[in-house]
């Protein structure tokens, strides 16, 4: 009975909580509205003149400027429909050549991924430099690999302020791994792994003089990017993840201004039965077309109308523009049901690929621990199908603590911008010359951290010249201080994806058991590309192009218009000044509906599957209060590390020392890590021959082991460097440095210089250094 009455008392409390979720986003959804309808009608008067005195405002019109703007009207109308004819014709054009890359680049193909003992639909590609940009083969080549999410490849590289041409641009060697429209029969998700593990190593072969290939990745082309690596992370280098969802029930759950409607997808569709069902209409195939739609679902105001409008209100501007994006967003991909239903069983539902419970086809369970390479994690505030919890918290998923990604020598590094969109991460120019140049300067520079978990802060300014300049700085973290930023509610938003989990389960296993034998008996080729051809955003396309007889006048009419228009000579009138105030009343309605629509969904969400997680607790599991955190000297990497402190040589004992010299709870700007980085190019023989990963570990090691225990790290320092040699080696490495003209210029701490005088105590020279040696040993640090 008690038992009862407590599950009883959770569920009213819940309930509670989900009515002033729902009460706080309408009121917030309410007041964006009328904000959104105040600042318009300001607009409208030119912030004299309310809206209310329109009829005011008609009498003083001129009366020609009616007769103008009605041409106006008609010229822009004409040519807006053309521009969509356009759009369609382009659309029948790529589905009759098998669609292509919309890449802005030339490239040739390097390995075709339909030829592999295992095939795929991947292809490996070397893009071609443009004119004026000369490639260097022996810098770091860049693989570019982007989501296979319904469209097709090429958004990372489609114009020159993109990630291709900022990498070419600073003479990488860039490739691409691309992708084509039909899957080859029987492909999985783990055979395009396996390809895409050859596409790697072929780029190694070819660049045998240069560093291991960076991987971008993008969206869900960021988590196949991780798989790579983790499955082979002796041939990739540093890792750049764009917006990709890698710990999907994450969330903004807050009382704000509206949640990330995207996750509770899969629970509001039942799990992933709807996904085999469509991939058995389509004979086997899943249409990419319902993901595109998906995401044009997200923001009815902008795929409805503001896209739409800003067309036929810059109609002598923006149709290249229109064009040119509505080519790669047009272009819908298959998948083969094996790949669809791999995806959102182990991503999209179950969130189980990081958990050791999905393996690769040599029977070997995917673990990011296992990446040698630094990884830069770059996401958006303004991302609502990619937020940043989603791109960070895998890492306090994998991690224990702030001392694992120490010990295992781990580099992460979080980038966020504060409100570009989701498509904005790979497609804004802006983004390109700001985030991804500046994450490109700085590759080399992150491969010499320290292991730990950093953030990265990019400030803009004016140059002399009147050009954007920007200064990179770094600051470390600590895991827990992040995760607990990130998430104020400790995550407890995402317990109901649980259910989610069990319901899908169930429900998938009913489909497979009575309706897909029947679905796929009655399904076949014909039937599938009939669906396909109907599908309302292909049928929007091939309906407005030259197929349809109906539209013969249109494209001569337009060049008529053309041949008159002056782009640019009519002026801003009263009428089009309301015609703007009509336009965003239109767009403030749909956005008011999507915001509502996501509350309440949101409502019905945690309704339901928050109540059905409840029921399956266990009562003392419900009620047991969190215990405190442990002291971190009892966790197994600090123990581990603090029980080898007097073991190892001359390469912990610079590890170590470089611990007790490194500036603590400041930025790390890069004007530092630059010098770092020469400085060690310029004495590397007085550095271990070591792997970067390795040194990692051992500083890893060795910062455990400064943090915990510093006065036995003092103590056993002289027992690393029992041998004179390497005693004399550290020393001449410290007089060079001392003389050399970059490090006399840097200023060392007080910090620092007393924790030089404790390192002398503790390690007798025969030799004594002057005390400028700060520095030196800072920047070996």
């Amino acid at each position: 009975m008690k038992d009862l009455v407590n599950q009883y008392a959770r569920r009213q409390e819940m309930g509670g909580k989900v009515a002033r979720l729902l009460a706080k986003r309408s009121e917030v959804a309410q007041a964006q509205f009328s904000q959104r309808l105040a600042d318009a009608a300001g607009r409208l008067g030119d912030g004299a003149q309310p809206a209310a005195d329109l009829p005011a405002l008609a009498a003083a019109l001129d009366p020609w400027a009616g007769y103008r703007y009605a041409v106006d009207v008609v010229e822009r109308s004409v040519l807006f429909w053309d521009t969509l004819r356009q759009r369609g014709n382009a659309f029948v054009d790529q589905t009759s050549r098998g669609l292509q890359p919309v890449l802005h680049f030339d490239h040739e193909l390097v390995v075709d991924g339909r030829k592999l003992p295992r095939p795929v639909n991947y292809a490996l590609i070397r893009l071609l430099p443009p004119d004026g940009v000369v490639v260097d083969v022996s810098k770091r080549p860049y693989v570019i690999i982007d989501p296979r999410a319904g469209h097709g490849p090429g958004i990372g590289g489609f114009k020159d302020d993109s990630q291709a041409g900022v990498a070419l641009k600073a003479g990488h060697p860039v490739y691409f791994v691309i992708f084509f429209r039909d899957p080859e029969p029987g492909q999985t998700l783990l055979d395009v792994c396996e390809a895409e593990q050859q596409f790697i190593r072929k780029v190694g072969e070819l660049h045998p003089d240069s560093a291991k290939p960076a991987i971008v990745g993008n969206c869900q082309g960021g988590w196949a990017a991780m798989m790579l690596a983790s499955s082979d992370p002796d041939h990739t280098g540093p890792l750049v993840i764009n917006g990709a969802p890698m710990s999907y029930w994450s969330g903004a759950w807050s009382e704000g201004e509206g949640d990330n409607p995207m996750r509770y997808s899969g629970g509001m569709l039942g799990g992933t039965w709807l996904a085999s069902l469509t991939a058995d209409l389509g004979n086997g195939k899943f249409d990419g077309a319902h993901l595109v739609q998906n995401f044009e679902n997200l923001n009815p105001a902008n795929s409805l109308w503001d896209k739409y409008y800003h067309l036929f209100d810059n109609i002598d501007t923006e149709p290249p523009r229109f064009l040119d994006f509505e080519r790669w967003w047009g272009g819908y991909y298959l998948m083969n049901r094996e790949e669809i239903e791999w995806i959102t069983s182990n991503l999209f539902v179950g969130n189980k690929l990081w958990s050791g419970e999905v393996r690769g086809l040599g029977g070997k369970a995917f673990d990011l621990r296992e990446i040698k390479s630094p990884i830069i994690l770059f996401a958006s505030l303004g991302d609502n199908i990619t937020p940043p919890q989603q791109a960070f918290n895998w890492v306090a998923d994998i991690y224990a603590s702030t001392e694992e990604i120490k010990a295992r020598g781990q580099v992460i590094v979080g980038l966020v911008h504060q409100s570009i969109g989701h498509l904005g991460i790979f497609v804004s120019g802006k983004v390109a010359r700001k985030e991804h140049q500046q994450i490109a300067s700085v590759l080399e520079a992150i491969e010499a951290f320290a292991p730990g978990l950093y953030g990265m802060e990019i400030a803009e300014q004016r140059g002399a010249d009147g050009h954007a300049e920007y200064d990179v700085s770094f600051r470390e973290y600590r895991l827990e201080d992040v995760v607990a930023r990130l998430n104020r509610f400790e995550r407890a938003d995402e317990q109901p994806f649980e259910a989610v989990k069990r319901v899908s389960e169930l429900n998938q296993r009913a489909y497979e058991l009575f309706w897909q034998p029947w679905v796929q008996a009655l399904s076949n080729e014909t039937t599938a590309n009939l669906q396909r051809q109907l599908h309302p955003l292909r049928a929007q396309r091939w309906a407005i192009s030259d197929l349809n007889p109906w539209l013969a006048w249109l494209g001569p009419a337009a060049e008529a218009v053309k041949a008159k228009r002056q782009a640019g000579a009519h002026e801003e009138t009263r009428l089009k000044a309301a015609e703007h105030y009509g336009s965003e009343m239109i767009s403030a309605s749909l956005e008011l509906y999507r915001a509502m629509r996501d509350a309440m969904t949101e409502s019905a969400f945690f309704s339901f599957y928050g109540n059905l997680f409840s029921a399956g607790q266990d009562e003392q599991a419900q009620t047991k209060p969190a215990e405190a955190a442990g002291d971190p000297r009892d966790l197994p990497f600090v123990k581990n590390a603090l029980a080898s402190m007097s073991e190892g040589g001359y390469t912990e004992a610079l590890a170590r020392i470089a611990c007790l010299l490194a500036r603590h709870g400041e930025p790390l700007p890069l004007a530092r890590l630059t010098l770092r980085h020469e400085l060690a190019k310029d004495y590397a023989a007085y550095l271990p021959a070591l792997p970067d990963d390795q040194w990692r570990r051992v500083r890893g090691e060795q910062e455990i082991i400064v943090r915990y225990a510093p006065d036995q790290a003092f103590a056993t320092l002289p027992g690393l460097l029992e041998d004179r040699k390497d005693r004399q080696k550290l020393l001449d490495l410290a007089e060079m440095l001392l003389a050399d003209r970059r490090v006399q210029e840097a200023e060392p701490s007080a910090a620092q210089i007393e924790m030089l005088e404790k390192i002398r105590s503790a390690l007798p020279m025969a030799r004594r250094l002057a005390p400028r040696s700060a520095p030196g040993l800072k920047g070996a640090s």
